[in-house]
């Protein structure tokens, strides 16, 4: 079994920075790929940022140029979220080992809100 536990989110104001962790125990998943997706009540979800196990990153275009995924150790990956705007605020949850489908993931943490003010 495989546990997620995201922490660092909380409120922060338009232009400030936050750092997300997400912290894996149980199971080693070593070979998956470990992403962040965001969700706004009454929206779809959007996938982030993804790292993969040789530390590949992707973003998507609405967060390039000021977030920043890392996988510290075989146990942790963090989000370091800069220049933030109103419209990143949402709940952040931490996944793994995609299924292959669209948004599909083994492994899901329970979320840590951000919300960003202006």
């Amino acid at each position: 079994q495989v546990q997620l536990v995201e922490s660092g989110g909380g409120s922060v104001q338009a232009g400030g920075s936050l750092k997300l962790s997400c912290v894996r125990s149980g199971v080693k998943i070593g070979g998956c790929r470990m992403v962040w997706h965001r969700q706004v009540p009454g929206k779809a979800r959007e996938l982030v940022s993804s790292i993969a196990s040789d530390g590949t990153s992707s973003y998507a275009d609405s967060v390039k140029g000021r977030f920043i995924i890392s996988r510290n150790n075989s146990k942790t990956i963090t989000l370091q979220m800069n220049s933030l705007k109103t419209e990143d605020t949402a709940v952040y949850y931490c996944a793994a080992c995609w299924l292959g489908t669209t948004g599909a993931y083994r492994y899901w943490g329970q979320g840590t809100q951000v919300t960003v003010s202006s």
